[in-house]
């Protein structure tokens, strides 16, 4: 078997690659600060397939135009805990980064808040964007829709996205003590396209052809559909997405939707929608006892895994010790800066 060669960067030089090489490819400072800042913590978490890795991607969309490398979100409120954001076809991250300090205020004020954002792109790592609103005291629920990959159940013909959602909940010392982040496939869609780029075949349940049988062949996988997660139980969280995140954001479907990879098709508009919750507000003060007992259940049976510890365990290493990265991925990246 290969060696995968890497080298290991800190958080810091992780951000500062990415922000250089968004900017190259033509992004604002406003539009690079804040994706190559969520690329950091997207490699902390250790997904790397939504890190470093996307940056040419990235660069790509911003080239041909399926990203405004010059787009101001622009933010209102339309009710007292409602808020509204127009990503104006940027990235997803600045418009999300502009709605959070007031959908924070709002859910201590109110007790709980929502974010619609609409004309948006993909967000990345969901779980990134709730954790920061964990990690200011808040339950945060987050939701993403994206390009249809999922056929419905007795269908071949994909009409809903792989559509993420995820739940954060706050451990009261500025972090998370759980963090969910899953796809309504089996599997996220980058996983085949990465397979597919490094000629690897995928395990049998991750995708379906097109004429929907299982396939190991990524290809094959890309050309059909996502399998969903659960069967029919999937597509119903795909659906519930689909509505939080394009519904009632106002974005574009996901079956109307451009793809968030290739050159082809102008900018996807697709959305997000993330609700924050007072904990204390809502549970009479009863919350981080609650969830204290909840989490205790896990850590009481033997090799019971707790959503989200890995994510959060890695995060934690990469603050001291960096994050090794792909040298393949590098070069890719490094490569943009001309």
């Amino acid at each position: 078997m290969t060696q995968i060669q890497t080298e290991t960067l800190s958080l810091e030089a992780i951000e500062a690659l990415a922000y250089d090489a968004l900017t190259a490819a033509g992004a604002s400072d406003l539009q690079a600060r804040s994706l190559a800042r969520a690329t950091a913590d997207t490699e902390a978490m250790g997904v790397a397939s939504h890190g470093l890795a996307y940056i040419p991607i990235y660069a790509e969309h911003l080239q041909c135009g399926k990203v405004d490398g010059a787009a101001v979100p622009v933010l209102e409120t339309p009710a007292p805990a409602m808020l509204r954001a127009d990503a104006a076809c940027g990235f997803a991250h600045p418009a999300i980064d502009a709605g959070f300090e007031a959908l924070t205020a709002a859910a201590r004020e109110q007790g709980i808040a929502g974010l619609a954002i609409h004309r948006s792109y993909n967000c990345g790592v969901l779980g990134v964007h709730t954790h920061k609103l964990a990690a200011q005291g808040l339950f945060a629920l987050g939701f993403t829709n994206a390009p249809a990959s999922i056929a419905p159940s007795g269908g071949h013909k994909p009409l809903v996205g792989t559509n993420p959602f995820s739940v954060a909940a706050p451990d009261g010392h500025g972090g998370a003590a759980l963090l969910i982040d899953q796809s309504a496939s089996t599997i996220a869609k980058s996983e085949v396209m990465k397979h597919a780029r490094e000629g690897k075949e995928i395990p049998l349940g991750w995708a379906l052809d097109p004429d929907g049988k299982p396939t190991t062949d990524p290809a094959l996988g890309l050309k059909g559909t996502m399998a969903p997660s659960g069967g029919y139980k999937g597509v119903g969280i795909a659906l519930l997405v689909e509505l939080m995140a394009a519904a009632l954001s106002g974005a574009t479907l996901g079956k109307d939707a451009s793809p968030f990879s290739g050159p082809v098709g102008g900018p996807p508009q697709t959305g997000q929608f993330f609700i924050a919750i007072d904990p204390g507000a809502s549970s009479g003060g009863e919350f981080a006892g609650r969830l204290e007992a909840l989490l205790g259940g896990f850590a009481d049976q033997e090799g019971a895994r707790l959503p989200g510890t890995n994510r959060l365990g890695k995060q934690a290493s990469a603050q001291q010790n960096g994050v090794a990265v792909n040298v393949a991925i590098l070069d890719k990246v490094r490569a943009l800066l001309g």
